[in-house]
């Protein structure tokens, strides 16, 4: 029985290739979209599309590469060309273009809404093949890389790390030196669940005004990432959230609000590309599982799809 396969630069087939038998996995975590996604200047003052990511590593992408003698990738699925172009790219990156591998890729995260998905299968690909050779690479190197291949990404090789990231060109504009605060989200999707095509997508045009937003946005994510405030986070998200709507509408985006507001949640955010709403609560408060409880519940109630409780970041214990 042969394995199905998409080849790049040449083909391996399993019955032709001598196999080397040394393999490697990697692993990637999804996201649930955004917590502030705009434009924002670097250290030189010039302007660069940026987002700080909200990790969800209750879903993920496994990746695992057989190394081949052969020059080219084939890969499993087959549809997943993205991380076959990824393998290729680590593998010009560590000087071993001579070689080629069998990619496997194996996900749990729902394709088109907002998670993620293919940058999981990137980032995890680039480390299988990376482990493969007995190499670790660092997080920007695996950013870049992953931005070469899928053309956008986001900061999930950062994992727990909050970094601002200018998700085109794979380059952090700002370490915020921590991970996020201790934050739950009830998360859930709108548009009745639809799927979203984000490479048909045009980057949003934000207008000067938004753009000034963005700074103080940043800001607020900065002192809420230093002083570990959820609510000021919730605060930055919401904002993010509002100048999303007018870019990437979701249905019933007032309602999913209203529902915040009403259970003095921190704020919600959303998946800039994507149907995915979360609505953020404070890890640390009291009763907080029932407080998501019963906030889970008015979601569905209100007829949003797919509503999940979800711990972000738990509180941290001090002995």
């Amino acid at each position: 029985m042969t394995e199905p396969e998409v080849s790049l630069h040449g083909s391996v087939p399993p019955y032709k290739a001598r196999l080397v038998e040394r393999r490697g996995t990697g692993r990637a975590g999804a996201h649930h979209g955004e917590l502030i996604q705009g434009v924002f200047q670097d250290g030189k003052k010039r302007l660069h599309r940026g987002l700080l990511t909200l990790p969800l590593n209750h879903l993920s992408s496994v990746a695992t590469f057989r190394i081949v003698d052969s020059d080219g990738i084939s890969v499993i699925p087959p549809e997943k060309t993205k991380a076959a172009k990824a393998a290729l790219l680590t593998l010009g990156h560590i000087e071993e273009r001579s070689r080629g591998g069998v990619l496997t890729v194996e996900s749990t995260i729902p394709v088109g809404h907002g998670y993620g998905s293919s940058t999981a299968d990137v980032v995890a690909t680039i480390r299988a093949v990376a482990d493969a050779f007995e190499m670790g690479l660092r997080p920007s190197v695996i950013s870049r890389l992953a931005v070469e291949a899928e053309l956008a990404s986001d900061a999930i090789a950062f994992e727990d790390q909050a970094v601002l990231f200018a998700q085109r060109e794979g380059m952090v504009i700002e370490h915020f030196g921590d991970a996020l605060p201790p934050i739950w989200v009830v998360g859930f999707k709108a548009n009745d669940g639809q799927l979203v095509d984000t490479l048909a997508l045009p980057p949003a045009r934000y207008s000067g005004e938004e753009i000034q937003t963005f700074a103080m946005l940043r800001g607020l994510a900065a002192r809420a990432i230093r002083y570990q405030d959820p609510q000021l986070l919730g605060q930055a998200a919401t904002l993010s959230a509002k100048i999303s709507q007018r870019h990437l509408a979701k249905a019933q985006f007032s309602t999913a609000l209203g529902i915040a507001n009403e259970f003095g949640a921190c704020g919600v955010q959303v998946a800039h590309s994507g149907s995915l709403i979360g609505i953020l609560l404070d890890a640390t408060a009291s009763g907080i599982a029932d407080a998501a409880r019963a906030i889970a519940v008015a979601v569905a109630a209100a007829g949003f799809k797919d509503v999940v409780v979800q711990p972000i970041h738990s509180a941290r214990r001090h002995s």
